[in-house]
């Protein structure tokens, strides 16, 4: 089978790095092409063995990037289209229709009740998804909660499909000689209580929380910010107003190369997210992997598990007072030997692949279901 997957642009961020992943895994011949920006995840899914393609769109209304992705598309005689966020699924859509090819899956990675990608939902953004969303066939949607969200939108619930992100749990598994290289690189204090954020620097995260939130704690715990964003500097002001220097240590992007966010996890003791609407929650389940606990605000990937499979999550609601409550009670309670929950064996990439063939054998026809081993 021959897919092509379409994605708006290909710098660090969730969606970009599930795409990566799942093309690792993924019994395919498949190609990529990036809308825009063919940053630093695009370099690593080329070195994976997976050719991207660069379309250089200048902006949303740059439509002369169709013409090119429709003769991409049926130059490549692919069997089936996949696209991945807002913009591609737009335009990948349109073109896959006028390049022939009728079978065609989006993948709804960031859909939210009052928000998508980060940006304000408006009645026009939604009537531009449901008109672009009638030329594929399957829309997938990482999380019961998002399934739900496209229902009500108006997507038919025929038409939608729940496949979770996955992660490779194993590269999660706690180190304690990667916790001792990460915090002596990092410089962290001996004794730091380190509480860490990973993702987007950007307003919908409320890492301001964590901030304010560490400005009420003792001064041995200290905040690792994984990510970068729009809000960085922000951010930076704030902990200075708070009184923060010396406690806030910001990484910027990580991938999963070279040690990477696993080597980061295991310096942490406790994984705190303060946004109030996710998608999933791919970070606090990549944190459950290496053993951390995790402070939640919204996460449908553990508030999909059954009462008894959250051990070490815990629902937070996003104001700081709230969270520095439940970070002064976990202070100084770290076992000194982590081990991931079973649970989080449920959002093995290996099961996401599984059921995402699934998905395309439901739309492509028989003859073309040939698989390539990997």
């Amino acid at each position: 089978m021959r897919v092509l997957h379409v994605i708006t642009g290909l710098g660090v961020g969730g969606a970009e790095q599930q795409l990566r992943l799942l093309l690792r895994h993924l019994p395919t011949s498949s190609d990529v092409v990036t809308l825009t920006n063919a940053g630093t995840v695009a370099q690593g899914i080329e070195a994976d063995g997976t050719r991207v393609t660069d379309l250089g769109m200048a902006g949303n209304r740059d439509v002369a990037a169709l013409p090119r992705l429709t003769r991409l598309i049926r130059v490549g005689r692919y069997d089936l289209v996949h696209t991945h966020l807002y913009r591609a699924c737009l335009y990948g859509r349109v073109a896959a229709r006028m390049a022939g090819v009728r079978a065609v899956v989006a993948t709804e990675h960031s859909l939210g009740d009052s928000q998508m990608e980060g940006r304000p939902l408006t009645p026009g953004v939604r009537a531009l998804y449901l008109a672009g969303e009638r030329l594929g066939r399957v829309t997938v949607a990482v999380s019961p909660a998002v399934g739900a969200r496209l229902h009500r939108w108006g997507v038919p619930r025929q038409r939608i499909r729940v496949v979770p992100n996955g992660i490779e749990v194993e590269r999660f598994r706690f180190d304690p000689a990667a916790r001792a290289r990460t915090r002596a690189r990092l410089r962290l204090p001996e004794n730091a209580f380190v509480v860490g954020g990973v993702g987007r620097l950007a307003t919908g995260k409320r890492f301001d929380v964590l901030l304010e939130a560490a400005a009420r704690l003792p001064e041995d715990v200290v905040v690792v910010l994984v990510g970068s964003g729009p809000q960085e500097e922000g951010l930076r002001r704030l902990a200075h107003r708070l009184g923060l220097t010396g406690r806030v240590w910001f990484t910027g992007e990580s991938t999963h190369d070279a040690g990477g966010l696993p080597a980061l996890l295991s310096a942490m003791d406790v994984l705190a997210s303060p946004s109030p609407e996710e998608a999933f929650g791919l970070a606090l389940v990549e944190g459950l992997a290496a053993g951390l606990p995790v402070l939640y605000a919204s996460c449908p990937a553990v508030e999909g598990l059954g009462a008894g499979e959250r051990t070490g999550a815990a629902y937070c609601p996003s104001d700081p007072d709230s969270f520095a409550r439940a970070l002064h009670g976990l202070r100084g309670d770290v076992p000194p030997h982590r081990e991931a929950p079973a649970a989080v064996r449920h959002y093995s990439i290996t099961r996401s692949a599984d059921q995402l063939m699934d998905v395309y054998a439901s739309v492509v026809p028989g003859p073309t279901l040939e698989v390539t081993p990997r």
